[in-house]
């Protein structure tokens, strides 16, 4: 008798020897709190209506004369001169047939000149034999006809000298275009105080960036300048169509990393109905969507940020208050399902789950779970149903 109760004694003391021991893990609580889904992207923030000078006339642009940063006044600040521009240069060709036409030009104004004179001399001798003839009819020598005749004559001799006179300007004014087509580079001189045309600010904001800082020709409508209220901002954002499709209007975000302290309000204005595509760094091709944030914190909270910096915006796809949910790093894999390992009684229990919406660290539990429950967070290949647990 005494022989078998040691025999089970040792029995029982090899079974506990070699019992495997609990495996450490650790746990984690399912819990009901507030939850948020959301997509975050990074993107550029961009004044929200920028204002383009351009050129009003073709000339050279003068050196700008304000600087990106500086301070404008809408219909005050003086952004952009411009003078006329220089003649251009005349080949062999096109100096010679200028050349041509203002002697072609000074030759009928001297022809001009010799029918000017002719019409001179054609009015004095009319007015001459229009004398004679008055004094005559007044002693009824000649009749009343040959002295209308006379008045005729010095009327149309008149009107041809004022057509010569016409003649005469005429040409002249051909001489001097002709003279002008040979002007070259320099020929022009513009008075020291003196300006063509003066363009002044659209809009009170600061310069974003110029075109070019140097004077320069310019042609009609050429873009100077580009003009911004940096107070009043917005984010772009290129978001995966896939995402863009869960976004609405209207929709929270905050935007992140943006250089400064702390977080910027901002709201989802618009998403533009139409995507783009676009080729990723690993050169795979997306579909992506523009997305526009309202800036909704102050500028007081976003010293020095401008337009086209880099940030980051996280838009809210949906959020709650409460709901269940349990760490993302405790859930597996069973077949098709969701499952995790519950602890209890000191064992780890496998419990199938069914989930609803989740984030990078959590998920929400639809069903299988409840609030207090403790799960095992990141189960190992040792871990089975009924394995005994404990904490680290």
């Amino acid at each position: 008798m005494g022989g078998v109760g040691g025999g089970a004694l040792a029995l029982a003391g090899l079974t506990w020897a070699f019992w495997p021991d609990p495996v450490a893990v650790d746990l984690a609580e399912v819990v009901v709190a507030p939850m948020q889904v959301t997509v975050t992207a990074e993107g550029v923030s961009r004044v929200r209506e920028p204002y383009l000078v351009t050129a009003p006339i073709g000339g050279v642009a003068e050196r700008a004369p304000v600087a990106v940063g500086d301070a404008v006044t809408r219909n005050e600040t003086v952004v952009a001169r411009i003078q006329p521009a220089d003649p251009q240069l005349l080949d062999v060709r096109a100096r010679a047939e200028a050349e041509a036409g203002t002697r072609e030009a000074r030759a009928a104004v001297a022809m001009a000149e010799a029918v000017l004179a002719r019409a001179d001399v054609d009015l004095r001798h009319a007015a001459a034999a229009l004398a004679r003839n008055r004094a005559l009819a007044a002693r009824g020598i000649i009749p009343q006809r040959m002295l209308e005749d006379s008045e005729q004559g010095v009327e149309a001799a008149r009107a041809g000298l004022e057509a010569a006179q016409s003649e005469l300007l005429m040409r002249g004014a051909m001489l001097a275009r002709a003279e002008a087509a040979l002007l070259g580079p320099g020929a022009l001189e513009i008075a020291p105080n003196g300006c063509c045309a003066e363009v002044r600010a659209p809009h009170s904001g600061t310069v974003l960036w110029l075109e070019g800082e140097s004077a320069r020709l310019v042609a009609p409508g050429e873009v100077l300048m580009g003009i911004g209220d940096l107070s009043d901002m917005e984010v772009e954002v290129d978001l995966l169509s896939t995402d863009a499709v869960r976004l609405a209007p209207g929709a929270a975000a905050v935007i992140e990393r943006w250089g400064g302290e702390g977080l910027l309000e901002a709201r989802v204005r618009r998403i533009d109905p139409r995507g783009f595509t676009r080729v990723s760094a690993l050169g795979i091709e997306e579909q992506r969507v523009r997305v526009l944030l309202d800036l909704l914190s102050p500028p007081e909270a976003r010293p020095r940020l401008g337009d086209a910096f880099r940030v980051f915006a996280r838009m809210v796809i949906w959020e709650t208050e409460a709901t269940l949910q349990v760490p993302i790093g405790a859930l597996i894999r069973q077949g098709g399902d969701w499952a995790v390992f519950r602890l209890r009684d000191g064992r780890a229990e496998l419990v199938r789950v069914e989930l609803g919406r989740r984030t990078q660290d959590s998920a929400q539990v639809l069903a299988g779970l409840q609030a207090g429950d403790r799960v095992v967070a990141f189960p190992g290949d040792r871990i089975r149903d009924t394995t005994r647990v404990v904490a680290r």
